[in-house]
């Protein structure tokens, strides 16, 4: 979570050598940021330090630290300057705090298997930068090991902890661990960094093995964890940090390590399917996984090696989700290499749009926040996420494209209304995303291909299951008419009980006239 929410290089290993312990002979040279020596035991002591990686198995940072010194203890830390940005119900909070829960209990059976007894996660509250400083202090490392992460805020945090520690003589080491690749890893042959999806998906296939899915086995070196020392508190009550409890136990959403095993472990007995269910939003077909994967709770390798291991074996659903899968490692590498994407088009052309704006504006905005701009399943898609925190991935192609191509809208209203929103908001994905449904970004669709709203609607949710479920005003009206009740007669809508501009609004806007408008507003772009 950040700006709302706010290891490296490796020669490929034999592709025969796929057992987790070719973690053990090759970990020296996957990440050029840990010292050959540390295998060992060159440490006395380190700390792990958790970030959007909450989990203890094929965990790379922990494993590095396990190996290296001979006590490690494992901490994370509720970061305010993250935290004071956010309302006082947050899903993504009540979830971050339940799944350290788990975390809790997965270092304690970890170091239990290896007779030790008193390990905790140690949680801190405060500005992140002078808690680890201040923990590191405390327990006398030499170290920090945490996983990379490369948005922006928290490279300047990271290089702040780095410079804090050097102050007290120990060390700040991170590892690749969010993505597959990462960084530099998949390049062009002229050397630069890929903006087109489909080659860098074929270089990213092309390059993978068995080493790069291969899990960390952290439990073979966890007899280095630590008791925890006395007087460190526990994992803090929500209250305690600040924040109330939301609807986050009513929603189909486990939290923790095991929340995760239980999703992926629903997801694989039906992924064959998931080409052709994934799109229809009433259709049980997505995963479900992507907050487990913004946070961590699931190793992204023991997913992709799922995926590819099914996908290899000719099922064509596990395929088509490892493509999702890359195209996440793809959004990754961009924001690596155009970190200005934060605030700017990826295509400099289309900063030069003339977006909608004064209190008109606003109030499109508004109608488009709260689901009353008269398209039903742009308004359910609303509904789902102001209600869940979940949007599925074809509505959020659709309601991007309406904010920007039918409203007018720039795209950074949305990106900012999905960032505080979304449970899984995901800097470097949100920004790709938005940015492809406004044309703005790499490998984006074209900016003459507007999505037509009833059309998808109709495609995509033609009984009205979807809409009918956020929208039970809709509820009674027939399957034809429900993707525009402008078009019913006032029989068909005296017999649905509805009243247009009472219980459900008109269009704010006629898809056909706002779609010509949009072909004005882009024409700039065309412009030397």
């Amino acid at each position: 979570m950040k700006r709302i929410l706010r290891g490296a290089h490796a020669p490929p290993a034999q592709p025969e050598r796929t057992f987790p312990e070719i973690r053990d002979t090759l970990a020296s040279v996957k990440s050029t940021a840990i010292p050959h020596a540390e295998v060992d035991k060159s440490l006395t002591r380190a700390l792990v330090w958790l970030r959007r990686d909450l989990r203890t198995d094929d965990h790379a940072a922990m494993y590095h630290a396990l190996r290296a010194a001979r006590q490690v203890w494992v901490c994370f830390v509720f970061d305010t300057d993250i935290l004071e940005a956010l309302p006082r119900r947050d899903r993504r909070v009540e979830f971050i705090r339940d799944s350290l829960v788990g975390v809790d209990a997965e270092l304690q059976a970890l170091a239990a298997s290896h007779g030790i007894e008193g390990v905790h996660l140690l949680v801190r509250h405060g500005s992140a930068a002078n808690e680890i400083a201040a923990l590191a202090t405390q327990l006398g490392v030499q170290a920090v090991y945490a996983n990379h992460d490369d948005e922006p805020q928290a490279l300047a945090r990271d290089a702040r902890v780095r410079g804090l520690l050097a102050d007290l003589g120990a060390a700040l080491h991170t590892s690749k661990d969010h993505v597959v690749f990462e960084r530099k890893e998949v390049l062009t042959q002229g050397g630069s960094a890929y903006s087109v999806f489909t080659p860098y998906k074929n270089a990213w296939l092309k390059k993978l093995d068995g080493y790069y899915l291969s899990p960390y086995p952290v439990a073979k070196h966890a007899g280095a964890l630590a008791p925890a020392p006395v007087g460190i508190p526990g994992i803090p009550a929500l209250d305690t940090l600040g924040f109330e409890h939301t609807n986050l136990h009513q929603l189909k959403l486990p939290s923790g390590p095991a929340g995760a095993r239980e999703l992926l472990d629903d997801f694989l007995h039906r992924i064959d399917q998931y080409e052709q269910t994934r799109n229809f939003p009433a259709v049980k077909g997505p995963s479900y996984l992507s907050t487990h994967l913004r946070f961590g709770t699931v190793s992204i390798r023991q997913l992709a090696r799922q995926a590819n291991q099914r996908a290899v074996a000719g099922d064509r659903g596990a395929e088509v989700w490892l493509s999702e899968l890359i195209w996440r490692d793809f959004y990754h590498q961009i924001l690596h290499h155009h970190p200005q994407v934060v605030d700017h088009a990826f295509k400099p052309a289309y900063d030069r749009i003339k977006w909608e704006h004064g209190k008109a504006a606003d109030a499109l905005f508004a109608a488009w926040c709260e689901g009353r701009t008269g398209y039903p399943l742009v308004d359910a898609a609303m509904a789902q996420i102001n209600q869940t925190g979940y949007m599925h991935n074809r509505l959020r192609m659709v309601v991007a494209s309406f904010l920007c191509k039918d409203l007018g809208l720039d795209w950074r209203r949305g990106e900012a209304y999905f960032a505080l929103h979304l449970n899984d908001f995901d800097l470097a994905a949100n920004n790709g995303g938005w940015q492809w449904a406004a044309s703005s970004g790499c490998d984006a669709q074209p900016y003459f291909r507007i999505f037509n709203p009833v059309s998808q609607s109709e495609r995509f949710d033609p009984e009205g299951r979807f809409i009918r479920r956020y929208l039970p005003q809709l509820a009674q009206l027939p399957d034809k008419l429900i993707h525009a009740p402008w078009l019913a007669r006032p029989l068909d809508l005296a017999a649905a009980n509805l009243s247009l501009g009472k219980q459900y609004p008109p269009p704010v806007v006629d898809h056909a006239a706002a779609r010509e408008k949009t072909l004005a507003r882009y024409a700039v772009v065309k412009q030397g």
